[in-house]
C-alpha cells in the first residue's frame, strides 16, 4: 500500500507511539530494514493459491479525527485513508517510484516538468470515473489559503498546473523541486463530491468517497471502524473482506484482546515483544518483526514560553537528561539514541554530531549564566518566578509517559519541577498541539525517505495548525531548507541538511530523544506477507487467509 505522503513527518501517535501521530502500520511499511524472529518467515509462497475472504482485526490507540486526506495530521486517519484513496504514484516494494492511479509519468527538463497520463479504469466507489479534473482541484484545493491544511507546501512549491486532456496533465517548477515526485504520492481528491464544501465540517469527513482498495462501511464512533474490500478497485478486488480498526485506547488492554484472539495485529511494546511473546505457542501462531523505525521521539518546546526563548536553558535542560537510561527505562534498551530529525545509517544523518550527553555540571553552570539560582528548598528561581513548567504528552502511549516519568526526575535534580500532564489524543491535537497551548510537549515525527523538513521547521509553518507547532524561527534555516529542496545533487544537499542539524543541534528547539525500534507483531494465518526493503504493508491488499482459517467471515 501507498505511504501516506507527508506524513513524511507527521506527527505519529496512534498505534503505541511515535510522532504527532501515532505510527501507523502504513508508516512502518516505509521503514527499512525489516528483521524476523525465525517464526516470522515469509508465509504463503509455498504454492498456496490465495484465497478471497476473512478479515483482519487492527489495534489502534486512536481514532481518525477527519477521513479526507490533508485535513488531519493524526497516523489514526493517515492509515485508514491510504486503504480508501489512491494517489499518481507510490513506491513499490524496493522503494523505487512507480506509477498508481497514473498510467504513466514523465520527469522533463531537469525537473521542472512532470507530465502525467491517468488510468482510463478507475472508478470512484459512487462509479464516477476519476479524472484529470480530480488532480486538479486536487491541488487548487491544497494551495487555497482557505483550506485548514498543514501540507500545503509541497503544492505551493508548483509554479504552474496544466490539464492537457480528460486523463492527462502537466506540472511545472521554476526550478528543480527535490520532493516533487512525493508530492504526487499525495491522495487524489474527488472533485463531484467536494466541490463547494467545507472541508472541516462536511459529513464527507465521517463519509468518505474513495477510489482506493477499500471503502467505508460502518464508523461506531469510540470504537470501531469496518473497512469493506472494494470490488471496483482498478488493481484487483483486495483478498480479505475486511479490515477492521478497533478503538482501544490502552496498550495493555490492547494486548489482552491480541492474546484472546480478538485482534490480530497491533504494534508491540518493547516487554511484549521481549519479554511477553515467547515459547512455542506464540512462535507457532504469530510472527513478529523488529526494524529501527524511521521516526525519532522528542521533547519540543514552546518557544514563546519566558522560560525556553533562552537557548542556554534548552541547552541546559537537554544535557540533564540520560538518553541512555531514558532508552534503557522506557523501551528496555530497543531504540537508539539520536541527533536530529533523522534516521542514523541514512545519508541525510549528520555522522560528525554526536548525541547530547548528561552534563549536569555544565547544565548547572547554564542555568546559573540565565539568571537562575536555587532557592532554600532547592527549587530554582529567577526574579522570584520558579522554574516549573508541564510536559504534555497523549493518553494511551505508556512509552512517553514513561519518558515524561524519567526526565521529570532527571530535572528535579537540577531543581527544576516539572508536571505531568496526559489528555486523550483528539483533544490533545485539536486543543493543545494545533493551538499552542503547552510548555513542552513530548511526541515523535516520522520522516519520509526524502528528508526535506520544510514544513516542520520553516519559520512560515510557525502558525495555529502548522506543523512547526513549537515556532521555531531562524533565518539561515529557513535559506538552507529552501535551498536544499530546490536541489537535485545529493551531495550538495546533504551538505545542506548537514548545517541544519547543526543549527537544530546548537540552539535544541527540540530535544532530539531517540529512535525506537518498529515491533509489529501479525496473526500466522495470514498469507502473502513478504518483509522487504518497504517493510510488510506495502501489499496489504494482497494479503489472504486460507479457507479453512478465515475465522471470521462478513455476514450476509
Amino acid at each position: 500500500m501507498k505511504k501516506s505522503m507527508l506524513m513524511a513527518f507527521c506527527l505519529l501517535l496512534a498505534l503505541v507511539g511515535a510522532v504527532m501521530r501515532p505510527l501507523s502500520f502504513a508508516e512502518k511499511g516505509m521503514e527499512t530494514g525489516a528483521e524476523r524472529s525465525p517464526a516470522g518467515a515469509e508465509t504463503g509462497t509455498s504454492g498456496e493459491t490465495p484465497a478471497y475472504g476473512g478479515r483482519i482485526l487492527m489495534g489502534s490507540i486512536g481514532e481518525p479525527s477527519n477521513l479526507i486526506p490533508y485535513m488531519a495530521s493524526d497516523s489514526a486517519s493517515s492509515e485508514i485513508t491510504d486503504l480508501l484513496y489512491v494517489a499518481p504514484l507510490k513506491y513499490d516494494k524496493d522503494l523505487n517510484v512507480v506509477p498508481w492511479a497514473a498510467a504513466s509519468y514523465e520527469v522533463l527538463e531537469g525537473g521542472k516538468l512532470l507530465r502525467f497520463v491517468l488510468r482510463d479504469d478507475i472508478r470512484w466507489e459512487d462509479g464516477v470515473p476519476l479524472t484529470a479534473d480530480d488532480v486538479e482541484f486536487t491541488y487548487r484545493t491544497m494551495i487555497d489559503p482557505k483550506t485548514p491544511t498543514a501540507y500545503s507546501g509541497d503544492f505551493l512549491a508548483i509554479q504552474s498546473f496544466t490539464k492537457t486532456g480528460r486523463l492527462s496533465f502537466e506540472v511545472r517548477y521554476e526550478k528543480p523541486f527535490a520532493r516533487s515526485l512525493m508530492t504526487w504520492m499525495g491522495a487524489i481528491l474527488p472533485k463531484h463530491v467536494l466541490e463547494g464544501q467545507d472541508l472541516m465540517t462536511t459529513p464527507v469527513a465521517r463519509k468518505p468517497v474513495g477510489a482506493g482498495p477499500f471503502r467505508l462501511a460502518k464508523w461506531d464512533a469510540g470504537s470501531m471502524l469496518t473497512l469493506a474490500a472494494s470490488d471496483t478497485y482498478f488493481e484487483g478486488r483486495p483478498n480479505l473482506d475486511e479490515v477492521v480498526y478497533r478503538v482501544i485506547p490502552d496498550p495493555s488492554t490492547m494486548f489482552l484482546e491480541l492474546k484472546a484472539g480478538k485482534l490480530d495485529m497491533m504494534s508491540l511494546s518493547p516487554q511484549q515483544y521481549l519479554r511477553q511473546t515467547q515459547g512455542p505457542l506464540w512462535e507457532r501462531d504469530w510472527r513478529k518483526y523488529r526494524y529501527l523505525s524511521f521516526s525519532y521521539t522528542f521533547l519540543g518546546f514552546n518557544l514563546s514560553h519566558p522560560f525556553f526563548t533562552d537557548v542556554r536553558v534548552r541547552r541546559a535542560v537537554s544535557m540533564a537528561i540520560d538518553r541512555r537510561s531514558l532508552i534503557d527505562g522506557v523501551l528496555l534498551g530497543q531504540g537508539v539514541p539520536t541527533v536530529g530529525p533523522y534516521k542514523p545509517g541514512t545519508w541525510a544523518y549528520n555522522d560528525r554530531l554526536s548525541p547530547v550527553k548528561q552534563d549536569a555540571d555544565e547544565a548547572r553552570r547554564l542555568l546559573a549564566e540565565a539568571g537562575w539560582k536555587q532557592n532554600a528548598d532547592g527549587v530554582l528561581e529567577r526574579d522570584g518566578t520558579p522554574f516549573r513548567f508541564t510536559i504534555l504528552v497523549n493518553q494511551g502511549n505508556d512509552q512517553r509517559i514513561k519518558a515524561a516519568i524519567i526526565i521529570q526526575s532527571q530535572l528535579k535534580a537540577l531543581g527544576i519541577q516539572v508536571r505531568i500532564r496526559t489528555v486523550e489524543w483528539a483533544a490533545f491535537i485539536k486543543e493543545f498541539v494545533n493551538k499552542g497551548r503547552f510548555d513542552a510537549i513530548i511526541l515523535a515525527w516520522t520522516i519520509t525517505l526524502d528528508p526535506d523538513i520544510y514544513d516542520v521547521w520553516h519559520s512560515s509553518r510557525a502558525k495555529p495548525g502548522g506543523l512547526n507547532f513549537t515556532g521555531y524561527r531562524n533565518a539561515e534555516v529557513d535559506a538552507l531548507l529552501v535551498e536544499a529542496r530546490s536541489l537535485t545533487d545529493q551531495a550538495r544537499r546533504k551538505e545542506l541538511y548537514d548545517r541544519v542539524q547543526e543549527i537544530l543541534d546548537a540552539e535544541q528547539p527540540y530535544c532530539f530523544l531517540y529512535v525506537p525500534y518498529a515491533l509489529p507483531i501479525l496473526q500466522a494465518r495470514f498469507r502473502g506477507v513478504k518483509p522487504e526493503l518497504n517493510g510488510i504493508m506495502y501489499n496489504f491488499d494482497r494479503w489472504w487467509v486460507p479457507k479453512d482459517l478465515q475465522r471470521y467471515h462478513v455476514q450476509p
